[in-house]
């Protein structure tokens, strides 16, 4: 069984809806997953944004969420997450704090990618790393990955 992950808020290329960002409540959708390989030790999740700041000539990728050490056994996070399963550790997003940064594009239809991997092992504290850090981190380490893509316009 393949890695999966899906929200119940939007369908894979669909629409994020406004509540999820920066023009709504600017709170996390939630997610779901299944699939996760039994040699997994926990997972990661990077949220961004390749887009930055427009489409017709992106600079950047922006970093939205960043959640690494998320259990193996877990298997969603719930709308506007508050408390993250045990043991799950945050990276700091460009915004400069760590927790979720809804959509907020200043031009265009933005898209962002929900990232989800698999990895063998239970990373260090890497303390609030930022997106570079923790993908150098689990370099060598993924089993798996899944990804849900959601646009965005205001």
């Amino acid at each position: 069984m393949a890695l999966t992950l899906t929200s119940a808020a939007f369908k894979h290329n669909g629409d994020i809806p406004h509540r999820y960002t920066c023009d709504g409540d600017d709170i996390s959708p939630p997610l779901a997953w299944s699939g996760v390989p039994k040699e997994a030790k926990s997972l990661v999740l990077i949220v961004d944004d390749p887009d930055a700041p427009d489409p017709k000539a992106p600079r950047m990728v922006w970093v939205h969420w960043l959640l690494y050490n998320l259990p193996n056994g877990s298997s969603s996070l719930s709308e506007d997450v508050k408390t993250l399963p045990v043991g799950t550790l945050e990276g700091i997003n460009d915004w400069k704090r760590t927790g979720y940064g809804g959509p907020c594009p200043p031009v265009g239809r933005h898209r962002y990618f929900h990232k989800l991997y698999a990895v063998d092992c239970l990373l260090p504290d890497l303390k609030h790393p930022t997106k570079a850090k923790l993908e150098k981190a689990m370099s060598g380490h993924v089993l798996a990955q899944a990804e849900l893509i959601g646009t965005y316009q205001r």
